[in-house]
């Protein structure tokens, strides 16, 4: 089951979403990887799932199972901290902080291109490695790491601060 072979992209993926009708909009995020360098990035762009094709309630609980919105984060190791501030366009409120990123987590990046999927072992190995910050209203910070099979893992949950200066300040 290696993926060692399998062609891989250089650098991992970092991702943003929001629960189910919680829509945001990531302002700026940053990155230090486990190198300590420092990745500045700007925005995100919009978060969150506002309109389901039926009107199925049950829809509206929990999280999305995709990952979000993001791009890669060229050039940088895998993340040591995750910084982001964001809007939360339910509460309305903006909340910023740094989120600390496991080593367990990074494990899981790393082997997650590393191995083929055990339930299809045909299929290549991941792409690359990605990480997903579920942001929620309350600065709620939700950590997915995506495993072999593209299957979320989650890692830690972190409160962060309400930013005193409001959007785009």
């Amino acid at each position: 089951l290696s993926g060692v072979n399998d062609p891989h992209h250089p650098w991992w993926d970092l991702r943003f979403s929001a629960p189910y009708y919680m829509t945001g909009w990531v302002e700026m995020s940053a990155v230090v990887d486990i190198n300590n360098r420092f990745f500045p990035r700007r925005g995100g762009g919009g978060i969150g799932i506002e309109v389901f094709q039926n009107d199925d309630i049950d829809d509206a609980r929990g999280w999305s199972d995709t990952g979000g919105n993001g791009s890669f984060v060229t050039g940088a190791d895998l993340p040591k901290r995750v910084f982001v501030r964001w809007q939360s366009s339910v509460e309305p409120q903006t909340y910023q902080g740094w989120i600390e990123i496991p080593e367990e987590a990074r494990q899981l990046m790393r082997y997650s291109i590393a191995r083929r999927c055990a339930e299809d072992p045909e299929e290549p190995a991941s792409w690359h490695p990605s990480l997903t910050l579920g942001l929620a209203p309350g600065g709620i910070v939700q950590v997915w790491v995506w495993d072999e099979c593209l299957r979320r893992v989650a890692f830690n949950r972190v409160q962060v601060e309400v930013e005193p200066l409001g959007p785009y300040l």
